[in-house]
């Protein structure tokens, strides 16, 4: 049953509660309410020649009631809601949008309504009105509801901020990062511990800079473990880019097989500083292939990110390499290098490691030449494995300008 017919009373039942017509949860789901109430009411109203739909409010009015109210057309049906909310958490969000309201009146009663409720919101609840607040924040009269976010997480408890690193609302999570760093509410040791353990980029960045930025002290060997032992690559970058100060340019030399291209560029970077250049190092991996392992297969692609266009003679044999990793690192090297050749890459298209199939694709891509309909027509059959199918489809669209249906 559609929720904004259960809303506005044109369906036969209507709940009372709030849950029942919207995912409470779900900050998109109480702006597209309040834009769909509004525009069902504005379609049942005519402003300029009749009065406002009556809202029935009293102190008895239900939660479906004043939600409808508050997300009327008319201005003053909305700030009269307003006046019922209080005692009523549950419609909190639909307050927090009234706070960005084009009326005046509407928006400085919901902005003193959302000052004194969110100070005595738990954590959750907390998140989930943020969570709103935030999208509806970049409106033109935004900036009143996200002060108000900010001011609660300014002088809330080091545990109630640590508690909305973990909203669901990844704005809200940045917010609350951006607080506890300025407040410097955690150790060097929790700042690199969340960095390490987080999901969200900006987030770790920001906890990773902080940790690092308030070194030297009696953590700082606990704070370069836990960012160097990160899954995340962007946190592991940072502790790899801390050692030129606080560690050794020997600690840097294995972040230089590292998977990630930022990493093995700080480690490039740190070796730098402590006048070790790192393209010996990869010249000597690359030339014995039966030394290179799937753990230190980047080595191939570090050789081309740093090399010369002559080291493509130590990544070519690399592409018959038994490790698939090790193949795939060597396409990524030769491109890197620019001396991407199609008759030496095409077969890997067929490589039986999807992504060697990938990398393979991806050096192809830029210049693929010609190919024969006949190559084509035998990797575009249902038979063919997917990575290959989908690579010679790529690849026909670069050398065409079609999609393979049409052909």
């Amino acid at each position: 049953m559609n929720s904004i017919e259960q809303a506005t009373g044109n369906s036969g039942s209507e709940p009372d509660r709030i849950r029942d017509l919207v995912d409470v949860r779900d900050p998109r789901a109480w702006i597209a309410l309040d834009l769909d109430i509004r525009d069902v009411l504005r379609r049942e109203w005519r402003p300029w020649d009749e009065p406002a739909k009556p809202v029935p409010l009293g102190p008895g009015s239900t939660e479906r009631e004043l939600a409808v109210a508050l997300c009327h057309a008319d201005g003053r049906v909305r700030e009269a809601a307003l006046a019922r909310v209080p005692g009523v958490p549950a419609l909190l969000p639909l307050v927090a949008i009234r706070g960005t309201d084009w009326a005046a009146p509407v928006r400085e009663r919901a902005l003193a309504l959302l000052r004194t409720a969110l100070p005595a919101l738990p954590v959750q609840a907390f998140c989930d009105v943020a969570a709103v607040i935030v999208r509806v924040a970049e409106r033109r009269h935004g900036a009143g509801v996200l002060a108000l976010a900010e001011h609660q997480l300014r002088y809330s408890a080091p545990d109630f901020v640590a508690r909305c690193l973990s909203a669901p609302e990844r704005r809200v999570r940045r917010l609350a990062a951006r607080e506890a760093v300025e407040r410097e509410l955690f150790s060097p040791v929790e700042l690199a511990r969340f960095a390490a353990k987080g999901s969200d980029v900006t987030v770790q960045d920001r906890f990773a800079q902080a940790a690092v930025a308030a070194l030297p002290g009696e953590e700082t060997e606990a704070v370069l473990a836990l960012l160097l032992d990160s899954r995340q690559s962007r946190v592991r970058a940072t502790g790899v880019s801390a050692l030129n100060r606080f560690g050794s340019a020997a600690r840097a030399e294995p972040f230089l097989t590292d998977r990630a291209p930022v990493v093995r560029a700080c480690a490039r970077w740190v070796l730098r500083q402590h006048g070790s250049p790192a393209l010996p190092r990869y010249r000597e991996l690359c030339s014995d292939a039966g030394r290179l392992d799937h753990a230190q297969a980047a080595a191939a692609a570090g050789l081309g990110e740093c090399g010369e266009r002559a080291d493509a003679a130590l990544l070519r044999p690399l592409l018959a390499h038994p490790v698939p990793r090790v193949r795939a690192q060597a396409v990524a090297g030769l491109k890197a290098l620019d001396v991407v050749a199609v008759a030496e890459l095409l077969p890997l298209v067929d490589d039986p490691d999807p992504a060697v199939v990938r990398a393979a694709v991806d050096a192809l891509l830029p210049s693929p030449g010609r190919l024969p309909e006949a190559w084509f027509a035998a990797r575009l059959g249902e038979e063919v494995p997917p990575p290959t199918r989908l690579a010679a489809r790529r690849l026909y669209q670069a050398v065409t300008g079609k999609h393979p249906s049409t052909w």
